[in-house]
């Protein structure tokens, strides 16, 4: 139980962060951005990733958005749920931006989102899928160019139907994205009249699988959904590999499986099919002017990731210069944000009425360190939004 003192020191935060804050008002000619994203721990090649694209876009446009210079501001969120309403606070009351782009881990969304909510400042999600946040979270100030946790993974139940699997098991870590993920491949998968056999779960970022594999080895389903990324993914495609399942037991997955991961799986990823709203070797000019220009800049390919900050500069820049640069236009800027069709790398999209985009989800398929397009599996895929009241 909180100590009295504990208390009022909670409230002494909120109230502080709930002050009156003229963040986009800004009168001195810039455009204030504060990135909370992480920059350190497993997370921070993500932050970078998100940072160089949101950052390639203002180059593309001069270093101004309407005639505002952009200015960064950035905190380390280091994936620590317990920090993210310290960090925000710091970013609207000390830094005063005009706009927070972040984050990358769900948990230290979600308590973001929150405070965003509460003082009304603008926020673009580059990243985290946790579905509340276009959902019961949802907020006129709130924005999400990456995805919902619901979208990659209710398309691949479609896939698994349309390959004639029916009695499938599931295995994902047991915290709020794994178990999203999960729930929506469900809701299609038995919509088209599979049945997942058995669902598994084990604690994060728990990767001892051995007795779910042997657990699957005994069930003998027709294939196998997994949630799993990172680390852990590698992990557990070896292992699966390893355990003689991969010839028997087809495996599929949402994108984050592969993402990022294809060269330290080796061999052992080869083949594995996965959803997701971009991949490698999409036939669109945009989306070969911006890998172009990014592999000259940041000596590196782009992923998702930095497509994702890419695009929330751009939803930004169409906000802000329908309003030429007023950001006292709140209501118009916001509005511009909400009809804008955004020219992405992964394929031209507009957001929902939650704030979520409308979205291609392909098929893609490992080769060497490449998730190769096969071709697309849900048009135009809108988030459900549950809970959303906007």
């Amino acid at each position: 139980m909180k100590t009295q003192s504990a208390v009022w020191k909670y409230w002494a935060i909120l109230a502080t962060l709930l002050l009156p804050v003229s963040t986009l008002a800004a009168e001195d000619g810039k455009l204030k951005v504060g990135f909370m994203l992480p920059y350190s721990g497993t997370y921070a090649g993500l932050g970078h990733a998100i940072t160089n694209g949101f950052k390639q876009h203002v180059d593309e446009l001069g270093g101004k958005i309407a005639g505002r210079t952009v200015e960064y501001v950035t905190v380390d969120d280091e994936s620590d749920p317990a920090k993210a309403t310290e960090n925000a606070g710091k970013l609207i009351k000390r830094d005063k931006v005009d706009v927070i782009v972040g984050t990358v881990h769900s948990g230290v969304a979600l308590a973001l989102t929150r405070v965003a909510r509460e003082t009304n400042t603008l926020l673009i999600n580059p990243n985290a899928g946790a579905d509340e946040i276009t959902g019961s979270l949802c907020a006129p100030n709130i924005f999400r160019v990456s995805f919902s946790a619901w979208q990659p993974s209710y398309a691949m139940g479609n896939v698994m139907l349309e390959r004639k699997h029916k009695n499938v098991v599931t295995l994902a870590w047991k915290y709020s994205f794994g178990e999203q993920s999960v729930a929506a491949f469900k809701e299609a998968f038995e919509k088209g009249g599979g049945k997942v056999v058995k669902e598994m779960t084990l604690p994060f970022p728990n990767t001892e699988f051995q007795p779910y594999l042997t657990e699957i080895a005994a069930l003998k389903p027709d294939a196998v959904f997994v949630f799993f990324s990172g680390a852990g993914a590698v992990k557990f495609v070896k292992d699966y590999v390893a355990a003689g399942l991969k010839t028997s037991i087809p495996l599929y997955a949402p994108g984050f499986l592969t993402d990022g991961t294809l060269e330290a799986m080796g061999d052992a990823g080869a083949g594995l099919l996965t959803t997701l709203h971009y991949a490698d070797g999409l036939e669109n000019a945009k989306d070969k002017a911006f890998r172009t220009r990014y592999a000259i800049t940041y000596k590196m390919q782009p992923d998702v990731f930095a497509v994702q900050g890419y695009d929330a500069a751009q939803l930004l820049a169409a906000g802000v210069g329908a309003v030429k640069g007023d950001l006292g236009k709140r209501a118009d800027m916001v509005k511009a944000m909400e009809t804008a069709k955004i020219d992405s790398p992964r394929g031209a999209f507009q957001l929902s009425k939650a704030h979520n985009p409308i979205q291609d989800i392909y098929l893609r398929k490992a080769e060497g360190r490449e998730n190769k397009v096969i071709g697309v599996v849900s048009k135009a895929l809108a988030d459900p939004a549950r809970g959303c009241k906007m």
